[in-house]
């Protein structure tokens, strides 16, 4: 994303300069965001081109009869152990404490330092009426068991932290490819108007790869993804620094002038309409955002549900994350993802202490995760939202040294729920240790895949024209999990 500013050198007042008097400066990661671009390219299911299009973000028609208009992406980085959170292995217990080899055709792992078999300090127990087998670590999750599809067969190509994020967030393992928000937004556009379509909310923890795991990459730059932060305000330039609105309107006007007399100069010019529109943008988001953040109007119940009167100061807040991703997909926000916000542990790679590291990232997580998927439920918000709930890889079902689990990429467990997926359901099964997956064995593609089917694009259509092909999220791969869909 770039500011052509050097296209107002000629004026005595350049833009940049009434920009910076309005308060909405360049420091701000969010909002750099929303004031860069690119050409536009492509043509989208409404057949559009968007090269003649001034509005990056207006709604458009999905290939197809959407389920979800939303995504909600809880991003739980660092890998959570599935053989610790959603699926049991008893031969575990059985065998604790002896040899790996005896049992598993052990592979090298990331850090080749391999322990005993090591049995899972939670109980796991049939939830719900479908019986979904959860463990202990996430009791609240446990209660919306019957909304639940939990997949156990999910594996990822990489057991190293930057190339698996890549990869779970852009289809590849390299650094520089457009993200799922970013490939959501550009295929649909999104239903609000006065906030980005795609937004990250940081709760504390940048997963490795940083930014990047957000990118547009070679799609137009409005359509990356926005940080905003849990506190308030969220981002930063986001209030006015003029005195009244008068006088930011003024401005505004002035700059208005200012672009007309440079489009007049250069004719229509893709780079400098969507540059004028982006700024638009930003300075909706200063009449936007003051009132997305205000909970006044909050129940107290509902602020309870998600733990922000919760003692621990994790809890609150990701709780307060997760009622910001509710309120965002209120107001038509294409795709939010929530990152981790610590705990006891480095994220959820434990390479040690698993006990403690697992259970105190669970209880920041546990509850919020739950709180949201009651209150979208009860406000009949679930169904046309889409949640999904996944770590970059698993761990293994030994121990790293003596109390720790290495990274897995062979098999892991992730869940969905609403937007038009099987509630109540699991798909697929690892092997008795939980260390291949043995029945309906899944990759990465097939997530992006049947996520972009849920809200109504063919990702084999859903494609941009870059270095002389035409790219798509899940590349030549990717089949869409039809076992899964309601």
């Amino acid at each position: 994303m770039k500011h052509h500013c050097g296209r107002f050198r000629k004026s005595p007042v350049t833009r940049r300069q009434v920009l910076q008097t309005c308060g909405l400066g360049f420091g701000s990661i969010a909002l750099q965001g929303l004031l860069q671009d690119k050409a536009f390219a492509g043509v989208d299911a409404s057949g559009i081109d968007r090269t003649k299009s001034l509005d990056p973000l207006k709604p458009r028609k999905p290939h197809y009869n959407a389920k979800a208009k939303s995504v909600i992406f809880l991003y739980m980085d660092g890998g959570v152990s599935h053989v610790d959170s959603f699926d049991p292995k008893p031969m575990l217990n059985k065998h604790n404490g002896q040899d790996p080899y005896k049992h598993m055709n052990v592979q090298p792992t990331q850090f080749n330092n391999i322990g005993k078999v090591l049995a899972s300090p939670w109980e796991f127990k049939n939830r719900g009426k479908s019986g979904i087998e959860i463990s202990d670590l996430f009791p609240h999750i446990a209660e919306c068991a019957d909304d639940l599809c939990v997949i156990r067969s999910m594996t990822s190509k990489f057991s190293e932290h930057t190339n698996a994020n890549y990869f779970l967030h852009t289809g590849s393992g390299l650094q520089g490819r457009p993200s799922m928000g970013a490939w959501t937004t550009y295929g649909l556009g999104s239903e609000c108007q006065n906030l980005p379509g795609f937004v990250v909310l940081n709760s504390g923890l940048t997963p490795p790869g940083g930014l990047d795991n957000f990118n547009a990459g070679f799609l137009p730059a409005a359509y990356q993804g926005s940080v905003f932060r849990p506190s308030n305000p969220p981002v930063s330039n986001s209030r006015r620094a003029d005195a009244s609105d008068d006088i930011q309107k003024s401005k505004f006007d002035l700059m208005r002038i200012l672009d007309k007399q440079n489009l007049d100069r250069a004719g229509s010019h893709d780079i400098l309409e969507s540059a004028v529109a982006n700024y638009e943008l930003a300075y909706k988001m200063q009449m936007a955002v003051p009132d997305l953040m205000d909970f006044d109007d909050e129940p107290d119940a509902i602020k309870g549900m998600y733990g922000l009167d919760h003692g621990n100061k994790h809890t609150k807040t990701f709780g307060r994350s997760c009622l910001l991703a509710r309120r965002l997909v209120q107001r038509g926000v294409r795709f939010i993802e929530l990152t981790c916000p610590g705990g006891s542990g480095d994220r959820w790679d434990q390479h040690g202490g698993l006990r403690k590291g697992h259970a105190g990232n669970a209880l920041s997580v546990d509850q919020p995760i739950a709180g949201l998927l009651k209150d979208l439920k009860q406000q009949g918000m679930l169904d046309e939202t889409l949640v999904v709930w996944s770590g970059e890889f698993g761990r293994t079902p030994f121990a790293q040294g003596r109390d720790g689990r290495d990274h897995h990429p062979f098999a892991f467990s992730l869940w969905m729920a609403g937007g038009g997926v099987k509630g109540g359901h699991v798909h697929g099964r690892t092997d008795d240790f939980g260390y291949y997956v043995e029945e309906n064995k899944l990759e990465i593609h097939d997530l992006h895949a049947t996520m972009l089917h849920l809200l109504g694009l063919d990702h084999t259509r859903s494609t941009f024209r870059f270095s002389g092909r035409d790219m798509r999220l899940t590349d030549v791969h990717g089949h869409i999990i039809h076992d899964i869909l309601a």
